[in-house]
């Protein structure tokens, strides 16, 4: 089946100030998150816009399985070179060849490609393009389906129910291809998430205790949101006949973490305005994979979700983002992106008094002058409560902030 590109022009708008610009335009990701029908509309769009040779090639693809390291690649990429015309240079999963940084490198030196490529496995997301590259690329993190994206991958009307279906099967573009039911979708994101722990980190990392790694997965994905600690982490295993150090516990998270499969959010101390040096809490990028961890979508888990995907939002917008600490009370999120900051409160349903209390009592705290919010999933959301702006989770995760 010949799958449709449907375009992702937030991104696009991100990338095309870059264009022809003497800098590697690296894609990173989670795996399946759509890096590589983006750099094809990245393709899509140059050849619309100027006289261009395009070289593109996709490591995984049987034409370019020769290319295993840096000589092999520049090889290929001099004999597609056109001097009659601007060369672009497009590679897929560019992580799999040894030294690659020495051909890009190369190229950008003698000013003879514009250059774009991406990565998947942790070579590529753990902070090492620095050292690869020395400075001369600039990174574009590419996210699963925004809400909205998932509406129109899957054409359907932003409602109450689409919202439930985003939560239960998540923002991987390939979904658009198989019906959105509970079986076929986890038999595809079991696939993508056991891709996930053997490439991008047991190959990697030479790990041997895969039931380690899996239940450290399904540990943090039942906890969603909850502080982490490794030693309490470490005496849970371990009550299951599982032994594990907090060390090794740490270890495994980075792993996690350096795939992209989970985020960490540090806390902020907002009395002593400083980052606790341990803690935070955990989040995944993507909320299919996220169920698919723990067995398939729980409605009784739907504070859990609706926080991760309250998380994701703000991250997808460019907010670098911390849970909040003030003196006994908890502001789940406080987001800074430059000069702004937003801090928010997420619950599914204000029903009890207490939880009214706690979520704007909390917000309240704070002497400053930015933006307060609660997002919850209550049909009565919209009113303001002495300033604090109480939002449906429908129209939070559609909003530009």
């Amino acid at each position: 089946m010949k799958e449709q590109i449907l375009e992702r022009d937030s991104y696009l708008q991100q990338i095309m100030p870059w264009i022809d610009k003497p800098v590697i335009k690296v894609l990173t990701g989670q795996r399946r998150v759509g890096k590589s029908k983006f750099m094809l509309q990245i393709m899509k769009h140059i050849k619309k816009n100027s006289k261009a040779n395009i070289i593109y090639i996709n490591t995984e693809e049987e034409e370019f399985q020769h290319i295993t390291d840096y000589k092999a690649l520049q090889k290929t990429i001099n004999a597609k070179l056109s001097k009659k015309a601007k060369n672009y240079l497009f590679i897929d999963e560019i992580q799999d060849i040894k030294e690659f940084e020495r051909a890009l490198r190369s190229y950008l030196a003698k000013n003879e490609c514009d250059i774009y490529c991406t990565g998947s496995n942790s070579k590529l997301m753990s902070g090492e393009l620095a050292s690869y590259l020395s400075g001369r690329y600039v990174e574009f993190k590419i996210r699963p389906l925004s809400f909205t994206e998932f509406c129109f991958f899957h054409n359907l009307p932003k409602n109450n129910d689409a919202l439930l279906k985003y939560f239960r099967f998540g923002g991987l573009p390939f979904l658009r291809n198989l019906p959105l039911e509970e079986e076929t979708a986890n038999e595809y994101l079991q696939s993508v998430y056991n891709t996930i722990l053997l490439r991008d980190i047991a190959e990697r990392y030479d790990i041997r205790n895969l039931h380690l790694l899996k239940a450290l997965s399904r540990y943090i994905a039942d906890s969603t949101g909850s502080i982490f600690s490794s030693l309490s982490i470490s005496k849970y295993l371990k009550s299951t006949s599982l032994q594990a150090s907090p060390k090794s516990i740490l270890d495994y998270a980075d792993y996690l973490k350096n795939a992209l499969l989970v985020n960490q959010v540090e806390r902020y101390d907002l009395k002593g305005k400083k980052i606790f040096s341990s803690g935070g809490k955990m989040y995944f990028e993507d909320l299919g994979l996220r169920n698919t961890i723990v067995g398939g979508f729980k409605i009784n888990d739907i504070q859990k979700i609706l926080e991760n995907a309250v998380y994701a939002h703000l991250a997808r917008h460019g907010y670098k983002v911390f849970t909040g600490q003030l003196n006994l009370h908890e502001i789940d999120f406080i987001a800074e992106k430059g000069s702004k900051k937003i801090y928010v409160q997420v619950a599914y349903k204000l029903s009890l008094q207490k939880t009214i209390s706690r979520e704007f009592g909390n917000l309240l705290m704070l002497k400053d002058n930015f933006p307060k919010i609660v997002v919850t999933m209550d049909e009565l959301a919209g009113n303001d409560y002495q300033g604090i702006k109480h939002i449906h989770a429908l129209d939070f995760l559609q909003k530009e902030i």
